[in-house]
Formats: structure tokens, C-alpha cells, sequence
């Protein structure tokens, strides 16, 4: 019998985070898990070792050596307005942890790349792994992807004898993460009732207005698969059916209305200048401008299917943000918000991180 896997996680307490330890916690192949973040949970977890540290400064070398894999899923989407910050955490941070794995002797590495890599695609179909990842030129984070992408590309050149597997999900929900995605992507601004099936009015009817999601358990269950398996390359990881105007319509029982790309991307941008909101207008572009990604290659080389569909996910997502849902851990914890999210509104919306 094999000795049990050491596993390093980065960024260990988000979204994706905490479901990727819960997974790898319960193989039996894995023996102890090193969860690493800026700031320590108030939960504790069999087999975890809870780590604090930062990709853009600490000894990462030492963190790494003795683990049989690292799972690089440490990324920033706020400061929105800074993005030097976002840059200096997402690709050169990166960069030192691809560096450190190699330095290490890691033998393995997962890194969680995304949707957001690829460059304008169909939306009538569906792509396989080879469509291009140059990204959405005007969305911050789908450069940092497409630069990361690359990077990964040349240390693969450099370190072929490590198995590099690189996973691009679509869209992640779940219940918990209600919260957490709430800061990042709406603002203190936004009343949770909003969520409410029949409160809002209408949705935006748009063509390209298409998009994949996935439950967060599901993508935990990709990457314990990526961590304790053989494969290698990139796969995608989504769930069906892709969310349309027509399903979002039904979801929160309101009317479809015809509007141009241009007038969404127009109020997102006035919003996000006008501090109502923290996400810029580049995601608008990267939500319109992605391709529908083909599965085929995670169901048949790394044996993963979806649990739950994209509209349970959603329909949790939703449920979470009527209820003011979270997780004990800080990216997701609503008590760091502060009372009546007066930490949100301090710090200014869009410029600073959870």
C-alpha cells in the first residue's frame, strides 16, 4: 500500500477552497492536508493543518516541501480599483508558487484556472480544451488568467517531469458561499430580499447572455480527482443546463427584457464608478464574450459528473443571498462584514479584499 498523500491547498477558505479540503479529507489516499490562507478560519477539519501565509511574500519553498501535490487556488477579485494589488497576488503570485512547487520537489500540481481564460467564443456550442485562452482583453481577470495560463505553459516546458492538471470551471454556487460572493460581486448595497423569486422585475435579454455554473461540492470533488488521479491538462468543469435569460427568468419569476450589451455594460460601469457597486464593467464583457465549454474531457479522463445541476446551484446562490448565508471562515463569514456591513462601507466599495 502506497504512504497517504500530503497535500498543500492555497487558498483554502473561500468558495472553492473549503470544499476542495472537505474533499481531499475524506479520501482515504490522503493522510494530511496543509490549508493555507491570509487569515486563519475559526473551523477545524480532520487531517488539516491550518497555515497562514501570503503567495506574494512568504517562504513558499518551505511551505511546499514533503507534499506530494499543491492545489494553487489563492486568487484575488476585489480591490477591483487596484488592480496593481489584484496583479501583484494573481499572476506574479502565481508565478512564485509555480516556482516553489518546482524548488520543493512537489510532484504535482493543480491549479484552478477558469472559464474566464478563454478568449470570445460560440455560444450556440460547445468548446473542448483547445479553444484559444488569450482572454477578454477589457476584464482584469480574465487577463490574469490568460496570463497565468501562459506562465503555466512555460513551466511546463521547463519542469516536464511534474503532472500538471489545470482545471476551468464556469460559474461556482452553493448556499454557504451566498455571502462571499455577495462582497465581491454586489456590493453592501444590495438588499438580500432582492434575491426573492418575483422581486425583481425583470432580467436582462441579451443573445450571448449565456453562461455555465457548477455547485462548489462538485468542483471540490474535480480537484480531489485532479489530486489523488493520473491525469493531466486542462479540463473543464461545469454542470447543466447553461443558464439563459429564459431559466433566470424563471428562477426569480420575472419578465424577460430586450435590451442592448451595451446599455448593461453602460450601467455597470456608471455603478461601478459611482462606488454602488463593486464589479467593473470588463465582467459584463467577459460574461457576453466566453464560450460554452464541453465537459466530455473531466466525465471520461478524470471520471468527474456534476452532482447537482447549474439551476440547484443557482437556486441555492439564491436562497443564501435572501438569508444572509455564509461559512465560518473570512472570505465567507458574514460577521466580517460588520454591523449593518459597516467594515464594507468603511473600506470602500471595490478596495479592499475579504
Amino acid at each position: 500500500m502506497s504512504e497517504p498523500l500530503r497535500v498543500v491547498v492555497l487558498g483554502a477558505t473561500g468558495n472553492a477552497g473549503t470544499t476542495v479540503v472537505d474533499a481531499l479529507a475524506a479520501d482515504p489516499r490522503v493522510g494530511s492536508i496543509v490549508g493555507v490562507a491570509r487569515r486563519r478560519p475559526r473551523v477545524g477539519a480532520a487531517k488539516v493543518e491550518w497555515r497562514t501565509a501570503n503567495i506574494v511574500d512568504a517562504d513558499l519553498v518551505s511551505l511546499f516541501r514533503g507534499a506530494d501535490a499543491v492545489v494553487h487556488l489563492a486568487w484575488l477579485i476585489q480591490p477591483s480599483r487596484r488592480e496593481p494589488v489584484l496583479r501583484a497576488v494573481n499572476v506574479d503570485g502565481s508565478r512564485r508558487v509555480f516556482e516553489a512547487v518546482a524548488a520543493a520537489g512537489v510532484p504535482a500540481l493543480v491549479y484552478a484556472s477558469s472559464v474566464g481564460a478563454y478568449s470570445r467564443g460560440p455560444k450556440d456550442r460547445a468548446v473542448d480544451e483547445s479553444w484559444p485562452t488569450a482572454g477578454i482583453e477589457t476584464s482584469f481577470y480574465s487577463r490574469h488568467k490568460s496570463e497565468v495560463e501562459a506562465e503555466l505553459d512555460r513551466f511546463q516546458t521547463r519542469n516536464p517531469g511534474i503532472r500538471v492538471a489545470r482545471l476551468r470551471p464556469g460559474l461556482i454556487f452553493r448556499r454557504e458561499a451566498a455571502t462571499g460572493i455577495r462582497r465581491l460581486f454586489l456590493g453592501p448595497l444590495f438588499p438580500g430580499g432582492a434575491a426573492r423569486p418575483g422581486l425583481l422585475p425583470v432580467v436582462p435579454d441579451l443573445e450571448r447572455l449565456r453562461f455555465q455554473a457548477v455547485h462548489s461540492e462538485d468542483v471540490g470533488e474535480a480537484y480531489r480527482l485532479a489530486v489523488v488521479g493520473e491525469a493531466s491538462g486542462a479540463f473543464n468543469v461545469a454542470a447543466e443546463p447553461v443558464i439563459d435569460p429564459a431559466v433566470l427568468a424563471e428562477l426569480l419569476d420575472a419578465r424577460r427584457l430586450r435590451l442592448a450589451a451595451g446599455v448593461l455594460r453602460g450601467a455597470a460601469a456608471v455603478s461601478w464608478r459611482l462606488r454602488l457597486q463593486p464589479t467593473p464593467p470588463g465582467w459584463v464583457d467577459m460574461a457576453l464574450g466566453v464560450p460554452i465549454m464541453d465537459i466530455g474531457r473531466a466525465r471520461d479522463e478524470l471520471g468527474w459528473s456534476p452532482r447537482h445541476t447549474a439551476t440547484e446551484a443557482l437556486t441555492e446562490l439564491l436562497e443564501g443571498l435572501r438569508d444572509g448565508a455564509g461559512y465560518p471562515t473570512p472570505p465567507l463569514d458574514p460577521g466580517s462584514s460588520g454591523r449593518f456591513r459597516a467594515r464594507e462601507f468603511a473600506t470602500g466599495v471595490g478596495r479592499t479584499s475579504f
